[in-house]
């Protein structure tokens, strides 16, 4: 992006930059009303012949024309290919969708995809295209809580595999990430609680002043307050970015934004991907995660109940489904942060600091008799 067309979609958004390398490589997260449709959303960006975006059958028929529109200044040939909607098909048919359109349509090496949902599409379009041709150039277009805050930024791609979720990825930066509040208005009210969980998670592990934001703004939140979501998304975006810039592999401190996840991604996996969004489960691994913490002596014990009344208020689930604390256990150690087939937990050490942690069995199982079904 130029200094004249970064200048001028500043004026019209936020701007929140994601450094990498010291300055080596990095990209532009922009957040605003009414930017699916701003023209230099879209200027900067890599040179080619042909685009493809990639959507669902619930987010094409509101979105797709507008942005094919925008793009079409840009790229003599917008393709688009449409995937089923649903986290149980985040799995490598979709992604074969993606590649056959790709293929059919001999796009070449600068051929760019546009992710235009949520995190699902994001993380699979991220993935085919760390994938097609060794790499190409893509550029997030969230169009969801969840995605603005958290899934769109910072690299992280993947699909799931029938025993573990996020197993199969790639780290593959995007070339920039456009988030329209706009898009949140056609937001089922469950995907909306499902994307306030992962607003809620970067309180306590990273910033103890926006859990008390939260706190306080949660009913906004929930009505869809414009400024309400503005200020929300570019908070999570700059805390997720800082982290990033410094640990873009998840050597070590990425791992915190991981919070509530190793027991969500048990529920996902458990219950089969869809029957809980990824949202419910994390909303609900937090509260399970909060009490890990404070049976561990990290945390005193009013903090859980603080984050399960937060979580409850958001509209999220705060009782686990009754899959059994072995079958908990066994899909736990095969989440990515085990090791050596003990179980590590992103816990938190005090509210604005949270760390890795392995946890006896025993004390594990009493957390999920107390917070499951």
């Amino acid at each position: 992006m130029t200094a004249d067309t970064r200048q001028k979609t500043l004026n019209q958004a936020q701007l929140v930059p994601i450094v990498l390398d010291e300055g080596q490589r990095g990209y532009d997260i922009l957040i605003g009303s009414g930017l699916l449709d701003e023209p230099s959303s879209w200027q900067g960006l890599s040179k080619a012949a042909s685009a493809l975006i990639v959507s669902n059958e619930t987010v094409a028929p509101l979105y797709l024309q507008r942005l094919r529109a925008q793009l079409s200044k840009y790229y003599a040939r917008v393709d688009a290919v449409l995937l089923p909607d649903g986290e149980q098909f985040k799995d490598w048919a979709s992604l074969n969708l993606i590649f056959d359109r790709l293929l059919e349509t001999a796009s070449d090496r600068k051929t760019v995809l546009f992710a235009l949902g949520g995190g699902v599409i994001g993380d699979m379009t991220g993935f085919a295209a760390s994938v097609y041709m060794r790499g190409v150039p893509f550029v997030q277009v969230p169009t969801t809580l969840l995605a603005q805050v958290d899934s769109s930024v910072g690299g992280k791609t993947a699909i799931n595999h029938p025993l573990g979720k996020n197993m199969l990825g790639a780290f593959y930066q995007p070339a920039r990430v456009i988030a329209d509040l706009d898009t949140l208005d056609t937001l089922s009210q469950r995907e909306l609680s499902a994307g306030l969980a992962e607003v809620i998670k970067y309180g306590p592990i990273a910033d103890a002043a926006f859990l008390d934001w939260i706190e306080v703004n949660l009913d906004a939140l929930l009505a869809r307050d414009k400024s309400a979501l503005a200020y929300a998304v570019k908070r999570c975006c700059e805390i997720k970015a800082w982290v990033v810039g410094q640990d873009e592999r998840e050597q070590g401190l990425r791992a915190i934004l991981n919070f509530g996840h190793t027991f969500g991604h048990a529920i996902e996996t458990g219950l089969g991907y869809g029957e809980w969004l990824h949202g419910e489960a994390v909303g609900c691994g937090m509260v399970m995660a909060s009490d890990l913490s404070v049976r561990l002596g990290l945390m005193p014990a009013e903090f859980l109940p603080r984050m399960r009344a937060l979580i409850e208020r958001a509209g999220l689930p705060v009782v686990g489904p009754p899959l059994g604390a072995q079958r908990y256990l066994d899909l736990m150690r095969v989440d990515k942060k085990a090791e050596g087939g003990e179980i590590r937990f992103v816990l938190v050490e005090g509210l604005g600091k949270a760390g890795m942690h392995a946890a006896p069995d025993e004390l594990v199982e009493m957390v999920l008799a107390t917070h499951c079904a």
